[in-house]
């Protein structure tokens, strides 16, 4: 497939020795001499992150930053690509080269700015409870064509700069997407990311409670976006109606959002909009 230049790959990494490693690897194994140019940025790092990374070698390039934060290492990695295209991707994915080749080739279609992959979240490890709530999420419309939650997103050098106008925020994926209108984004069929999910239910809590805390941020400056982007009671229904039999997933579902929100109204209040609650448990390998 011609992708007509360098795809640019920007990979922001705290903390992430146990999973990049398998990121890059699976990357580079199959890229053609030239094809990518793949940024690692290990930010406020405390274990091998960088040493992982840099063992990769080509076309993998090492760009490290002394504070913590996905904000600033987003756009510290962005400041050293050269390619039209621009792939931004989380370190606990896993994503192929043939992927990436694909994302590149639905952003020179006219009119499209911002593309993500389809999205298989592996749930095999996970307890029953998160598995439902998976199975019932995946099936949300917002959760089908929204480009967040991925941890992938590719945009135009035009796009680019709309994400990078976007203020520091927690839900920084929730933000790139509710940035482009849906004629202007594309989930590309036949591309593939896996996104690990925690192990238990305590961690896919922790995990939403970060998600509602960071819509709540969003919200506040991104009104009108956020509200578009949020599930109705029909959207619930929909679901249910079109496979009857996810109504216990359902219940499932409701009440992990009920405990997610209860939990998260203490962060809210405060105002706190920094701590971020990681789930280590998907990354165990």
């Amino acid at each position: 497939m011609d992708t007509h230049g360098v795809i640019s790959v920007v990979v922001p990494a705290h903390n992430e020795a146990a999973v990049i490693g398998r990121l890059l690897r699976g990357l580079v194994t199959d890229a053609r001499p030239g094809e990518f140019e793949i940024v690692v940025v290990p930010n406020g790092c405390t274990d091998d992150t960088e040493r992982v990374a840099a063992s990769v070698g080509e076309p993998v390039r090492v760009v490290p930053v002394a504070s913590a934060g996905k904000y600033g290492a987003l756009r510290a990695g962005d400041a050293h690509t050269t390619g039209d295209i621009v792939i931004y991707l989380d370190a606990d994915v896993e994503i192929g080269a043939d992927d990436l080749r694909r994302l590149a080739a639905a952003l020179r279609e006219p009119g499209v700015l911002a593309v993500a992959p389809e999205r298989l979240v592996a749930t095999a490890r996970s307890s029953w409870t998160v598995r439902w709530y998976y199975d019932f999420w995946q099936q949300l419309p917002v959760v089908r064509e929204g480009l967040f939650g991925r941890g992938v997103i590719a945009v135009s050098r035009e796009a680019r700069r709309r994400l990078l106008a976007l203020p520091d925020v927690m839900g920084d994926d929730l933000a790139a997407s509710v940035t482009f209108a849906p004629d202007e984004r594309r989930v590309v069929p036949d591309t593939r990311v896996v996104v690990h999910a925690p192990r238990t239910l305590g961690d896919l809590v922790r995990r939403r409670v970060r998600s509602v805390t960071a819509t709540t941020q969003l919200q506040r400056s991104m009104p009108k976006a956020v509200h578009a982007a949020r599930t109705t009671r029909a959207d619930l229904l929909g679901v249910v109606s079109r496979s009857p039999t996810t109504a216990p997933k359902l219940a499932v579902f409701l009440a992990v959002t009920a405990l997610t929100r209860w939990r998260a109204r203490r962060p809210i209040h405060s105002g706190d909009f920094t701590t971020w609650l990681r789930d280590e448990s998907s990354r165990a390998v």
